[in-house]
C-alpha cells in the first residue's frame, strides 16, 4: 500500500470526532424536542384558556357546509371583476373556491373586514342574461340573498332577511328587499359582468353578527331547473374568520410558533404566525470560510431531520384542516413540506387549539452553535486530510525522486555512473539520501579498487619480495656462513610475511574473526620498530628513514607480526607520498601510560575538511601517489590498532622547517580489551 493510502486511511479515522459530534447533536435534538413539547402543552394550554374566553359567546359552527369568510386587510372595489380578491389571477396559488357540490355550475368566495361582507359568485356554465323591463317575461339572471341573524339575537331579524338582484345590465345593478315591498336597499352593492360563457357578480353588505346564516341561489328566470347556489330554508352558517382572536394570539406566541383554532366542522376560525427572524447576513455578504460553514450547517440540519421520527402528514384544503389525533412525538409535516412540533388543546363547543412550533427553531438551537463547531472542525479535517495528502504526495515524490538517483548511479553491472548529489534537507528522509550517497561514494571506490587490483596487489607484495630477491641476490654472490644464515632468515621471514599478506587479502571479508583467531605475546614494542625501520632503510635507499626513541625496554602485550603489519603499511604510504631523497621518521614516545607511534614524511598535505575518513575501506585523498597505491593500508592501520586497544589519528605537521604529514597510533601501555569494528 502506498504512503498516501496508508496516510488517507490514518486521517479518515480523525472522521470518528464529526461522528461523535453528529450522535451528540442528534440526541440533544430528541432531548430538546421532548423539552419543546412539555413547553408547548403548557403554552397551548394558556392559549386555549385565552381564546375560550374570547369565543365564549360565539356560537359553534358544526356544520361542514358552511360559508366561510376570510379576512382581508384591504377594501375590495365592486365592479364586478374580481382582480382583488386573492388568488384569483394566480396560476400558481389555487382560489379558495367554494362550491355546494362537485356538480354545481356555482362557485364563490367570501371575505370580511371590520364593517362589510364581500361575495364574488361565479357561474360557469352560461353567460349573462339581462332583464328587460319592458317583456319581464324575457329570461334573465336573477339571484336571492337571504341573512338570518344568530337564534340569540331579538328582533325581527331573527326571522331572516331577503334579497333579490336582476342583472338590468352589465356593470352596478340595484339590490331589492324581497319583503314586505320591493324597496331597494342601498346598504348593499351589487356589480354583474358578463364573461361570456360565464358570469361574475361581486356583493357588498354590512356586516353579519357572527354565527349569522347566509345563503343565495342563482335563477335564470323563465328557464326551469336553472337555480344554483346554497340552500335558503336553512340557509348555511358563516363562518368568519377573527381577526381580535387572531391578534390576541399572536401576540402570545414567540417567533417560529403559529396558532389556529378551528371550528369543529374543520373550519380555520382564526391562525396566527410569528415568523422567525430571517438571518442577518445574505449570501453576498459572506466570506468562503462562512459560506462553506453555512453549507455544512445545512448539511447538519438534513442529517438532523433524515434520523427524526415520520412527522404526519396534516393536510389543508380551502380554509379547512382536519385535526386527526397527532402522534405521540407531536411531530407534522403540512402540504409545503415544512416539518413542525404540534400540541392539541379542546376547547368549549367542540372546537380545537392546534400550536405548532417550527423544527427549524429548535434545528437552530441544537444546530447553531454545536453545529458550527462540527461545521467548522469537519472543514479543518478536510483540510488536514487534504494537506496530509499533498505532503504524502511529495513525500512519495521525494522516495521515488530518491529512488531514481539510486537507480540512476549504478548499471545494470554494478558500476557506478554517477554520484547521489547531497540532500538540502536535514530530515530523515535527507540523512537516507547522505547514506545513500556515502554508501555509492565507497562502493565507487571500491570499484574503483577492484579495476586497479593488479597494481595495489604489486604495490602490496613488492616489499616482501624485494626482500626475498635482495636475500637471494646476495646468497647468490656467495657471502659469509653467519651473513648466510642472517639473508635466509630475512628470505624466509619475507616470505611469511608473503603468505601472511595473500592469506589477510583473501580473508579480508572476515578480519575480525582474524583477530580472534590471533593469540596475543608479550614482546618489546622498541626492538620490533627498531629492526623494522632498519630493514626499509635497506630495502629503500632512495628515502630517509630514521627510527628514534628508545632501544628497548617497552614491553607490551598483542601481536608484533600485526604491529610490523601496521607499520609496513605507514611507512609504505610514507613512501608513496615523499620525494626522492625526503625523510620519514619513526618516532617511539611514552606519555601518560601509551604508547606514542609517530611516522612522518615530508610531502603533500592532507586535504582540509573534506569530510571523508582517510582511514576507511579504499580510500586515498594526498595527491602526488604512485600509480598502484593501495586504498584500503590505512584501514588496516586503524583495525590493528582497534585490535590492540587504541586509536590512529592523522594531521598536517611542520617539523624542522619541513612541512608534511605526521600519523600517530596511540596504544595503551597495558593490556587492553580490543574494540570491534562498527
Amino acid at each position: 500500500m502506498s504512503l498516501k493510502r496508508q496516510l488517507l486511511l490514518a486521517s479518515l479515522l480523525m472522521l470518528l470526532i464529526p461522528w461523535a459530534g453528529l450522535r451528540f447533536v442528534l440526541e440533544l435534538d430528541s432531548a430538546l424536542r421532548q423539552q419543546a413539547l412539555q413547553q408547548l402543552q403548557a403554552q397551548g394550554a394558556r392559549l386555549a384558556d385565552v381564546a375560550g374566553d374570547r369565543l365564549l359567546d360565539t356560537p359553534v359552527a358544526t356544520d361542514q357546509g358552511a360559508i366561510y369568510a376570510g379576512s382581508t386587510d384591504q377594501a375590495i372595489t365592486i365592479d364586478g371583476y374580481g382582480h382583488e380578491w386573492p388568488g384569483f389571477d394566480e396560476g400558481d396559488q389555487p382560489a379558495p373556491w367554494q362550491t355546494a357540490g362537485t356538480t354545481s355550475p356555482l362557485r364563490w368566495q367570501a371575505s370580511h373586514d371590520d364593517q362589510f361582507l364581500y361575495l364574488l359568485i361565479q357561474r360557469l356554465d352560461q353567460g349573462l342574461a339581462l332583464y328587460n323591463p319592458a317583456r319581464p317575461d324575457q329570461a334573465h339572471e336573477r339571484l336571492e340573498l337571504w341573512l338570518q341573524a344568530p337564534a340569540r339575537e331579538l328582533g325581527t331579524h331573527n326571522q331572516g332577511q331577503r334579497w333579490f338582484i336582476r342583472a338590468v345590465a352589465p356593470g352596478d345593478v340595484p339590490v331589492y328587499r324581497a319583503e314586505p315591498a320591493q324597496a331597494r336597499d342601498h346598504r348593499l352593492q351589487a356589480s354583474w359582468q358578463d364573461k361570456g360563457a360565464s358570469w361574475e357578480l361581486e356583493l357588498k353588505l354590512p356586516l353579519p353578527s357572527p354565527g349569522s346564516r347566509l345563503g343565495f341561489q342563482a335563477t335564470r328566470e323563465g328557464q326551469p331547473n336553472n337555480d344554483a347556489g346554497t340552500t335558503l330554508e336553512p340557509p348555511p352558517m358563516l363562518v368568519q374568520q377573527d381577526n381580535r382572536l387572531e391578534h390576541l394570539l399572536k401576540s402570545q406566541i414567540s417567533p417560529g410558533q403559529q396558532a389556529t383554532v378551528l371550528e369543529p366542522g374543520s373550519w380555520i376560525l382564526a391562525h396566527s404566525r410569528v415568523a422567525a427572524p430571517a438571518p442577518a447576513s445574505v449570501f453576498d455578504d459572506l466570506s468562503p470560510g462562512q459560506i462553506l460553514e453555512q453549507i455544512s450547517l445545512n448539511a447538519l440540519s438534513g442529517l438532523i431531520r433524515l434520523y427524526q421520527p415520520e412527522p404526519m402528514h396534516l393536510p389543508k384544503e380551502n380554509n379547512r384542516q382536519e385535526m386527526p389525533r397527532l402522534p405521540d412525538n407531536g411531530l407534522v409535516r403540512h402540504d409545503d413540506g415544512s416539518v413542525w412540533l404540534a400540541t392539541r388543546h379542546e376547547l368549549f363547543g367542540g372546537r380545537i387549539l392546534l400550536l405548532e412550533q417550527s423544527l427549524d427553531q429548535l434545528l437552530t438551537l441544537s444546530g447553531s452553535t454545536l453545529g458550527s463547531v462540527l461545521a467548522r472542525s469537519l472543514l479543518i479535517i478536510l483540510a488536514l486530510m487534504l494537506v496530509l495528502l499533498g505532503y504524502a504526495s511529495w513525500l512519495s515524490w521525494r522516495i521515488t525522486r530518491l529512488q531514481a538517483l539510486v537507480e540512476a548511479s549504478v548499471d545494470d553491472d554494478g558500476r557506478i555512473l554517477a554520484a547521489i548529489p547531497s540532500p538540502r534537507s536535514r530530515d530523515e528522509l535527507g540523512q537516507l539520501q547522505q547514506h545513500f550517497a556515502q554508501m555509492v561514494a565507497r562502493l565507487q571506490n571500491y570499484n574503483q579498487y577492484l579495476e586497479s587490483f593488479s597494481r595495489r596487489l604489486s604495490h602490496e607484495l613488492k616489499t616482501p619480495v624485494a626482500v626475498v630477491r635482495s636475500s637471494l641476490e646476495n646468497l647468490a654472490q656467495g657471502v659469509a656462513e653467519n651473513e648466510r644464515q642472517q639473508y635466509l632468515e630475512r628470505a624466509a621471514t619475507a616470505t611469511e610475511r608473503l603468505r601472511r599478506i595473500l592469506h589477510s587479502m583473501s580473508e579480508a571479508a572476515r578480519l575480525e574473526q582474524s583477530f580472534e583467531d590471533t593469540e596475543k605475546e608479550p614482546f618489546d614494542l622498541a626492538r620490533v620498530l627498531a629492526e623494522a625501520t632498519s630493514a626499509y632503510q635497506q630495502l629503500d635507499t632512495g628515502h630517509r628513514i630514521v627510527y628514534s626513541g628508545p632501544a628497548s625496554d617497552c614491553a607490551m602485550n598483542g601481536s608484533p607480526e600485526m604491529l610490523v603489519q601496521m607499520l609496513d603499511k605507514l611507512v609504505d604510504n610514507a613512501r608513496d607520498f615523499t620525494p626522492e631523497g625526503g625523510g620519514i621518521d619513526v618516532c617511539l614516545h611514552i606519555h601518560d601510560g601509551h604508547y606514542l607511534i609517530e611516522v612522518f614524511n615530508e610531502g603533500s598535505r592532507l586535504p582540509d575538511h573534506d569530510g571523508v575518513d582517510i582511514f576507511g575501506a579504499f580510500v586515498s585523498q594526498r595527491s602526488g601517489a604512485h600509480d598502484g597505491h593501495l586504498g584500503q593500508g590505512l584501514l588496516i592501520v586503524r583495525l590493528i590498532a582497534d585490535y590492540h586497544g587504541g586509536r590512529v589519528e592523522a594531521r598536517n605537521q611542520h617539523q624542522s622547517g619541513i612541512d608534511g604529514v605526521c600519523f600517530r597510533v596511540i596504544i595503551p601501555a597495558t593490556e587492553a580489551k580490543a574494540r570491534t569494528l562498527p
